[in-house]
């Protein structure tokens, strides 16, 4: 095991969901990172690619945190690296049943959701078009299991945990590429409002709004309302 000494880097993008994900739960677990931006533009997006990210990561792509000897890459094993090293504060559940939940949930953010933004990426100029309806559809039918979650609770599992950080993440993309919660999931918009509001949550919002700033794309309404400037 690495030592507590010894410096964690993350390796992450602008706009990269996944390593967002990651520098969030770094902060909540009250983590000293190093985090490396890698360059990105509208013209050559990650090329040429960072060499350490080339060098760790055989999918060639953005989180990849390293510490001392240990060299990962993908956010949910990063997560649980964290867990590992960092156990407070805790951010799966301690009962079985409940960390169950919370990593299902995690991983559907990750692999039901988010492939429906990724279909939106392509047809964020036609979405009247039947195939960004049928992904839209579906976008707003999870928001409305996850708004059922929050029946009696104030986050996906009660307490907070990384199932909160990936949706929180994932729905940011969702809105910024045309499926935003509506108010037909009042409890998910308290919900997004309430995870928005996290000290540790708020350093993403602001570089990724100056990104988008930068780059002259809209930004979600939500973003600014957290950050308190207007958009």
């Amino acid at each position: 095991m690495p030592k507590r000494s010894q410096s964690l880097t993350l390796y992450s993008g602008p706009l990269s969901m996944y390593g967002a994900k990651a520098h969030i739960a770094a902060l909540e677990k009250g983590l000293a990172v190093n985090l490396v931006i890698v360059p990105f533009t509208e013209d050559h997006r990650y090329e040429p690619k960072h060499p350490e990210v080339l060098r760790i990561n055989p999918k060639r792509q953005v989180p990849v945190l390293t510490h001392g000897a240990v060299e990962i890459f993908d956010s949910t094993q990063i997560f649980e690296y964290f867990e590992h090293i960092q156990p407070r504060p805790p951010l799966w559940p301690a009962e079985p049943a409940a960390r169950a939940q919370a990593r299902l949930l995690e991983l559907k953010s990750d692999e039901v959701f988010f492939p429906h933004v990724i279909r939106l990426m392509s047809l964020e100029d036609r979405l009247e078009e039947q195939p960004a309806q049928e992904a839209i559809a579906q976008l707003q039918r999870y928001y409305g299991e996850m708004d059922a979650l929050l029946t009696d609770r104030d986050y996906l599992c009660g307490e907070y945990t990384y199932a909160d950080i990936a949706f929180f993440m994932a729905q940011l993309f969702a809105a910024r590429k045309g499926a935003p919660m509506t108010g037909a999931t009042p409890r998910l918009l308290d919900w997004r409002r309430r995870v928005a509001a996290r000290p540790a949550v708020q350093p993403t919002l602001v570089l990724m709004t100056q990104t988008l700033t930068r780059q002259g794309r809209p930004i979600p309404q939500f973003m600014g309302d957290a950050l308190g400037v207007v958009t």
